[in-house]
């Protein structure tokens, strides 16, 4: 290990590769920033230049393009409630809340630091365990990925909020229905499309997520009178974090970051799932007096899945590496480089290309610190976007948001869906209905659909797989905790009072 920590630095340390690991950052992360385009998008557009550098050089910077990216995510779900991936959803929960409350440029640093403590803490991980965690992920099966995601699913309690559970329950199932719209993912047949050939191919993630969030906000506000705005610039570019609110998020972080690392092992997982769980985890765990800031501006609950999609993207590296296993679309392309560069990822790699295997993790640590230097001192003058009067961010808002969803697929249907999308968001919201859950289910309907298939496949169609396995069994166990523990301790809380 230590002849391989010292090939990382002699690799990532030379002056080219500092320099395309520097372009990487600042690509990623001004890619990150715009609603709409995630990392698979700005590794999609380095590809070309990365062809024509050497392997190691070229799998440095497009790495640094992935983590960059995920970094830079946040920006527009705090400011403007447009999550442009999935894996910053959960980051807006509390950071849209806090940049309203006039603390936007806090919010950004509080995601930054977070962000880059997930990536750090991950980094390590990954470069002392990657070998041994390459083969827990392998043992990993249909059926465990079916529990872990019912328990993704089960975990919607912790967005229920003040709407109540019933309302984040339907919510969650309105979700898991909009995921089964397009073709059957067995037999290919289209299923719940109304005759509409634009919907063979589903509904887009983007589409639902940009109309639900960004675009329901935006025409919410303009039902509601204008308020007075933000008076305090001053306030409101402030990135100092207060010695309190460092204490309340540190063990967030820490264990955020475990979690994330955990699930970006698993092929198929990912920083969605990650964010999702570490956020629930927080808010389930969290004292009552901190739990009820969840949703309005708690400090971990930005915190949280900030360090956590960070930690996945960079666990994500374990299977690529080390199985030559894409864990989602973004490294499928980093894999596709690879193969291109002639170099096959699996358990050779680090014998046969050890520049390339100790190099791409050595360049994280340097990454994740190049990326908060680079973003803090951004952040007071990204922060000031909302001192915009109302009348010149809200259209820029509705712009952005129909300008992202139509770059992507070109097609003025998606425009159509998504205006009925956000005025269904605007209805229920109205009616105190959360709309996290409906996007935790949209997310996760596909995923669990596909692993419960297989699971009643190689069981010939029965349940047995629930308990047959140990690991399926452990995580089921887990499920039904997280079900009953609200109620017992809602009956515990009636029998005190």
């Amino acid at each position: 290990m230590i002849e391989g920590i010292v090939t990382g630095l002699s690799t990532a340390f030379t002056l080219q590769n500092v320099l395309f690991l520097l372009t990487g950052c600042f690509a990623g992360t001004f890619i990150g920033m715009l609603p709409g385009l995630g990392p698979m998008t700005a590794i999609a557009l380095m590809i070309p230049i990365a062809s024509a550098l050497e392997p190691s050089s070229g799998i440095i910077m497009m790495a640094a393009v992935y983590y960059g990216a995920i970094f830079g995510g946040s920006t527009s779900s705090i400011l403007i409630n447009a999550p442009g991936v999935a894996s910053t959803v959960a980051t807006s929960f509390d950071g849209y809340p806090m940049a309203k409350a006039g603390k936007a440029g806090k919010a950004l640093a509080i995601a930054a630091i977070a962000s880059f403590a997930g990536g750090i803490i991950a980094a390590i991980l990954l470069l002392l365990f990657a070998p041994y965690l390459a083969t827990l992920s392998l043992s990993f099966q249909s059926t465990d990925y079916f529990a872990l995601i019912l328990l993704g699913l089960v975990s919607v309690a912790a967005f229920a909020g003040s709407s109540g559970m019933l309302k984040a329950i339907t919510m969650t199932v309105f979700g898991l229905m909009l995921s089964t719209v397009g073709s059957d993912q067995t037999q290919g047949l289209p299923r719940f499309t109304l005759g509409q050939v634009d919907l063979i191919d589903g509904i887009s993630f983007l589409l639902l997520v940009m109309a639900t969030f960004a675009l329901s906000e935006a025409l919410l506000a303009i039902m509601r009178p204008a308020g007075p705005g933000i008076s305090s610039r001053e306030k409101l570019t402030n990135i100092r974090i207060t010695a309190d609110e460092a204490v309340e998020a540190a063990p967030a972080v820490a264990r955020s970051s475990t979690i994330g690392f955990l699930i970006g092992l698993l092929p198929g997982a990912g920083a969605t799932i990650a964010s999702f769980l570490a956020y629930a985890t927080e808010q389930r765990f969290a004292p009552t007096r901190l739990a009820k800031k969840f949703g309005h501006g708690s400090v971990r609950g930005l915190a949280a899945p900030e360090a956590a999609n960070n930690a996945a993207a960079t666990g994500s590296f374990v299977p690529l590496l080390t199985l030559g296993i894409p864990g989602s679309g973004t490294t499928a392309i980093l894999l596709g480089a690879l193969i291109a560069y002639g170099i096959q990822p699996g358990p050779l790699l680090y014998i046969n290309n050890p520049e390339v295997f100790w190099g791409v993790i050595v360049s994280m640590w340097l990454g994740n610190v190049v990326l908060l230097l680079l973003n803090l001192p951004l952040i007071p003058y990204i922060a000031r976007i909302l001192t915009l009067r109302q009348g010149i961010l809200l259209p820029l808002i509705l712009f952005s948001s129909l300008i992202g969803v139509y770059l992507v697929s070109f097609n003025s249907f998606d425009l159509q869906l998504m205006v009925l999308f956000a005025a269904v968001a605007v209805f229920f919201r109205l009616l105190d209905f959360p709309m996290a859950p409906m996007i935790l289910g949209f997310i996760l309907g596909g995923m669990i659909e596909e692993n419960l298939r297989r699971a009643l496949l190689i069981y010939d169609g029965t349940w047995v797989f629930l308990w047959e396995r140990p690991l399926t069994a452990a995580i089921m166990v887990l499920v039904v905790m997280v079900l009953i523990l609200p109620i017992l301790l809602q009956l515990v809380s009636r029998r005190n009072t």
